[in-house]
């Protein structure tokens, strides 16, 4: 399966609804490594950053422009221990696995 095609599936699938979370964190995680979901309509752009807040997802690799001009930075851009950095991701996975 192409790329693109692999992107549409995993689309359709989250706007349906039908996409569970450990599918969701992966296909966010693609849109933010890509840079894409910064430039998608505003609900992908606000789940990603309840993704980061959640600590299910982190930064890309390198740094991506927004729709609008705004810089959005990479995770070894942002300080350590913050959201979106490798530190914060790997802290609230943690605190995520005691729970389950």
């Amino acid at each position: 399966m192409t790329e693109v095609k692999k992107i549409i599936k995993w689309v359709i699938k989250w706007e349906s609804g039908e996409m569970n979370p450990d599918d969701e964190a992966k296909f966010f995680q693609e849109l933010i490594n890509s840079g894409q979901v910064w430039r998608l309509q505003g609900s992908y752009v606000r789940r990603a950053m309840q993704l980061l807040e959640e600590g299910r997802v982190m930064l890309g690799k390198k740094g991506h422009y927004d729709y609008y001009g705004n810089y959005v930075p990479s995770r070894y851009e942002v300080k350590a221990g913050t959201e979106g950095s490798p530190q914060y991701f790997k802290r609230m996975k943690k605190k995520l696995e005691e729970v389950i």
